[in-house]
Parts: C-alpha cells; structure tokens; sequence
C-alpha cells in the first residue's frame, strides 16, 4: 500500500508527498531526513494521507495535488473536496 500525503511545515507552507510508511516518513521529516524542502521548515505535522494501492497511482495523485494552489491543498487535507 502507497500513500500521499501532506504535510504543514513551520513556515506555514503545504508538501505533498508519496511513501510507504507515513509514520516513518513524518519522523525522518522532522529529523531533518526528508526532503530539502522541509529540512528548513521543521517541524512538520501531518494534515493528510490518503492510501493508494500501489506506487504509480501515488505518484499520479500526488502530481495532480503539487499543481493545486495551496488553498485547495487545505481544503482536502480539512476534509473538503
């Protein structure tokens, strides 16, 4: 099972990303192993995952959520489509 995700970085600013395991990836980002996007931002909270059953339509979805505006971004992870 694949996973999007995203997270709110201390800045206040949304990443989107896909993994595996969601807990590990949460720890790795806050202790600086993420992305270098968040490296800078620490600490993040998680807003939202969304379980996808395999790794291409992960990275398909999570494409579709990147190219949203923010605010958009903010509303799925609220729970509003």
């Amino acid at each position: 099972m694949w996973f999007v995700y995203i997270l709110r970085c201390r800045d206040g600013s949304l990443y989107t990303g896909v993994t595996t395991d969601v807990n590990r990836r949460l720890k790795e980002h806050n202790a600086g192993k993420g992305g270098a996007c968040t490296r800078a931002k620490r600490p993040v909270k998680l807003l939202f995952q969304e379980p996808h059953p395999g790794r291409t339509s992960a990275l398909k979805r999570e494409a579709e959520i990147k190219g949203w505006r923010p605010e958009k971004k903010a509303l799925l992870a609220c729970g509003s489509r």
